[in-house]
């Protein structure tokens, strides 16, 4: 056991008090600056908490390694995920023993078909310190795969596209690419989300296939940042869902995907305290809603009047 007097002292970290107004609070915050993650002062910090870390769990590092020992014999290394069908494809992923990262893969028509690799992350954490992938979505007509990729750990994604017909990367690659990445069914227009300072997505724009991303369109900026950006493509895969929320209030608009360059559609402007989520049915768009309802409630409105006064109550 640690003798506590051989201990050093723990770190603390300064107080630097930074005003925050959001509507009609005002917040104080001592530790804001701690965000600032190229400061060496917040570096120096970090080290320091590590190094009591260390010295505090020194006395368990036999059983460290022993639980590690037990915990990873426990694990199937060499595993395989439930296989998704998309179109004429069944993608999956699987895990090799002894090595770390997943491997994505397909096959076409059936499950006894070839095995087709399309991005194998051991391959692209050679020679790095760190690997996470962010999104991997395969164009409708699935010829390329847009996937983004972490190498410093700090949530800041690149976007890369990939023919899977030659193996070749294109020469577009989009930096600070939030989680939310999502094809048109032109298979040559993409739609994604980037982040601010505080990693809030709050900017969605539209990308053409070999234009220069700094020439990208901007769709959509969120200026509070009390609301989060998010993105999505409908299961029926017709239309783009984009909008702003918090944790009591939503807005929702969409663009068709057969359509990239048409002016989204508002379904309803944010109203503080209420809250939707819609999704594409047929000729209609079936709305999952507080409104009046507590518990929620679920509508429906036609596709080409979406708004609230068109909204027709179909479960209470």
């Amino acid at each position: 056991m640690t003798n506590a007097h051989s201990l050093p002292a723990p770190p603390v970290a300064a107080r630097r008090p930074r005003t925050m107004h959001t509507h009609d609070d005002v917040r104080v915050d001592d530790y804001f600056w701690l965000r600032e993650r190229d400061n060496p002062d917040v570096l120096a910090y970090l080290t320091a908490e590590n190094d009591y870390t260390q010295a505090v769990m020194a006395h368990t590092e036999a059983w460290q390694k022993q639980l590690y020992t037990e915990m990873r014999g426990r694990i199937q290394e060499t595993d395989l995920s439930v296989p998704v069908k998309h179109g004429d494809y069944f993608y999956y992923t699987r895990m090799e023993e002894g090595k770390q990262y997943a491997v994505h893969c397909r096959k076409q028509g059936s499950l006894d078909g070839a095995e087709e690799i399309l991005l194998d992350q051991n391959q692209l954490a050679e020679g790095q310190e760190y690997l996470r992938v962010g999104v991997f979505e395969p164009s409708p007509n699935h010829a390329l795969l847009a996937y983004s990729v972490d190498f410093s750990g700090g949530e800041r994604y690149t976007l890369y596209i990939k023919d899977l017909r030659t193996g070749e990367l294109l020469a577009d690659a989009i930096p600070n690419v939030f989680y939310s990445v999502e094809w048109a069914n032109d298979n040559a227009t993409l739609f994604y989300t980037t982040q601010d300072d505080a990693w809030r997505p709050y900017k969605l724009l539209r990308h053409r296939l070999g234009d220069d991303p700094a020439n990208d369109a901007l769709i959509f900026h969120e200026p509070d940042d009390s609301f989060w950006l998010g993105l999505s493509k409908s299961k029926s895969q017709s239309y783009l869902f984009f909008g702003a929320g918090n944790m009591t209030t939503s807005e929702v608009y969409f663009i068709p995907t057969d359509a990239p360059d048409a002016t989204p559609t508002l379904i309803h402007p944010r109203q503080r305290g209420l809250e939707y989520t819609v999704v594409h049915h047929g000729q209609r768009f079936l709305i999952v809603t507080n409104d009046q309802a507590v518990n929620f409630r679920v509508m429906e409105a036609p596709v080409d009047a979406p708004g609230k006064a068109h909204w027709r109550e179909l479960i209470a």
